[in-house]
Formats: structure tokens, sequence, C-alpha cells
């Protein structure tokens, strides 16, 4: 299982290294994407699959908000091959749309790891932490229905 967080370095020629914990579980070859909330998502191939069903799920019908989903998600993957390091080159159009540059972090949650810029991740954790009683509250109000 992908836990934890990580913080690395973004060289200007935009190559990173996968924190091995993460490398280890994610395989020798993994699928980068952009991700909501201004990240990235990186699964291993085995993943993806199953990663992308969870988003549009059962939908036999692709209706405009699977289109849109494919198009954001599918339409900016790209399939990275780590280095014998574990290190990958994150395609230009991604670091742009995540805004990373320097320091970035790696988050595992579990089946996907997030790539966030330091600065946006800082926000969002801060964000997260004083709004974390709300969203467990919200939660359990659907779990009970």
């Amino acid at each position: 299982m992908l836990l934890g967080s990580y913080s690395g370095i973004l060289s200007p020629k935009r190559r990173t290294a996968i924190p091995k914990k993460f490398l280890e579980e994610l395989g020798t070859k993994v699928i980068i994407a952009k991700w909501y909330e201004g990240c990235l998502v990186l699964v291993g191939i085995s993943t993806w699959e199953a990663l992308l069903q969870r988003i549009t799920g059962e939908a036999r019908i692709i209706t405009g908000s699977v289109r849109d989903t494919d198009r954001f998600i599918l339409g900016s993957a790209y399939e990275l091959v780590p280095d014998e390091q574990g290190r990958v080159v994150i395609p230009t159009a991604l670091t742009g749309y995540a805004g990373l540059t320097n320091d970035i972090v790696f988050l595992g949650l579990g089946d996907r790891v997030e790539i966030w810029s330091q600065e946006e991740w800082g926000k969002r954790e801060d964000y997260i932490a004083s709004h974390a009683d709300k969203f467990l509250e919200s939660i359990a109000n659907k779990n009970e229905k």
C-alpha cells in the first residue's frame, strides 16, 4: 500500500526520483497524468484501469461527464519507465499544469501517489486540517443514509 509523504526535487530538466518505497510497489512502468486540485497522479500499470473504474464507476453509456473525465485524465496520461535510480522526466505539459518547479511532494494514498508542488501542498494540507472535522461529518452523514 502506498502511504506517507516524501519530499523531492525537480531538476531544471524536469527530472525527479520517485521515492524508493513507492517505486517498489508501483513497478517498472508507471502512468502519470493530470489529477484533481492541481496535482498529478502516479500509478502502476497494473492499477491504472482499476483507478479509472473508480472514477467513472459502472458507466456503460459514455455520457458527457465520462467523456470529459476521459479527456482530462487519459488525454494527459503518459507512460514512464524509471531508470535504475528511480528517476523519470515529467512531461512539460504536466509540470506546467501542476505548477511544479523545484520542491515537490509525493503523497501516498493507498492505490495512487499524488505529486504536488510543495507550496500548493502546504496550502491544501492547511485547508484539509482546518476542515477535517466537517469532512468526517459529511462522510458519516452520507453513510447513515
